[in-house]
């Protein structure tokens, strides 16, 4: 029976490496190299989306180097970004529907699979913090809405008004023709998704958002479905995404990221394929922009996009910046 299952194993690897070679997934030399780097040393690490994930990052690691859990880095971490009122698409100052509305989606994960999601939330700062309570302090899992507005009050968060003054003119300027048309690396993106692996070896994630600027009254996009905009899986790895919601959730992008890293490729493969199928589920993506970061239990990271602008922050035990994702479409 073990030598069955060997021989299982290994054809199921030997057929992930032939598929990954015929699909252009192979890695050159130098890439290799950047990937057996980021294998040495990266924990604690924590990776998140777009530049304002280096001030995210900040705290996050201020969290990570003292021993604190990957959890309560990536909380603390995307609060920041939550409550920066300059950010145009995350939490206060988040340019509102098209009904004047600002309403927030969050998602949290931990390393146990346990996890906590709000969407259409409005007139709460934070919703990362009520899609942990979420997760910590009821029976399930997702809470939208007036439900999850009521739930935060009774959780100790504040009413607070999430429309500022830049965002209701903008608003304003919007209704004068009232087109809707999302513009690639502008107004569809800034979703700020965080991943963490701690000291202790674990893993966990974060994502919030305000969505879509001028969507529908309603519309909920992937960064608060749990498998879309993000999943963790501590045996493996952590994957979430950025980008137009609804191709994200067509793919069920984040699960799909962990689940090639479980069959045996890297975050960086894994997010290529993750874009790769992406544009294979769509017949133009020429104003389509997703992107995908992933983190590993060994600490190695990727990243990628269908259009170039996008990138990440990144902050080791060696490194601290702003690295640019590679991209799939030209």
């Amino acid at each position: 029976m073990k030598q069955r299952r060997a021989f299982l194993k290994d054809s199921l690897l030997g057929g992930i490496a032939f598929i990954a070679a015929s699909c252009g997934w192979t890695s050159t030399s130098a890439e290799k190299s950047q990937e057996e780097s980021n294998l040495k040393g990266n924990k604690p690490i924590v990776i998140s989306t777009w530049n304002h994930g280096e001030i995210a990052n900040k705290v996050s690691w201020q969290i990570l180097e003292k021993g604190g859990t990957a959890l309560d880095a990536v909380e603390q971490g995307v609060r920041l970004v939550e409550s920066d009122p300059t950010g145009s698409s995350v939490g206060i100052g988040g340019l509102p529907d098209r009904d004047g509305i600002v309403t927030l989606d969050a998602s949290i994960m931990n390393h146990k699979n346990e996890c906590g999601a709000v969407a259409f939330l409005q007139n709460i700062e934070h919703p990362i913090t009520v899609a942990r309570k979420v997760m910590e302090e009821t029976p399930h899992v997702f809470l939208a809405g007036e439900g999850a507005y009521k739930f935060a009050l009774e959780q100790g968060l504040k009413d607070t008004n999430l429309l500022t003054e830049e965002s209701k003119k903008a608003w304003e300027k919007w209704l004068e023709e009232a087109k809707y048309k999302p513009i690639i690396n502008i107004e569809n993106h800034d979703t700020i998704g965080s991943l963490a692996l701690d000291q202790h070896g674990n893993l966990a994630g974060a994502c919030t958002t305000s969505g879509l600027a001028y969507k529908m009254h309603g519309r909920v996009g992937d960064s608060p479905i749990i498998g879309a905009g993000l999943f963790v899986d501590n045996e493996v790895g952590a994957a979430c995404a950025t980008g137009l919601g609804e191709a994200i959730i067509r793919i069920a992008g984040s699960n799909i990221v962990v689940e090639m890293m479980r069959n045996g490729m890297s975050p960086q493969k894994a997010c290529e394929a993750a874009c790769q199928r992406v544009i294979e589920k769509h017949q133009n993506v020429s104003g389509l922009q997703v992107a995908f970061i992933a983190l590993n239990k060994k600490g190695q990271y990727g990243s990628c996009s269908i259009h170039p602008g996008f990138n990440l922050a990144i902050h080791t035990p060696k490194q601290n910046g702003i690295e640019t994702a590679k991209h799939q479409f030209i």
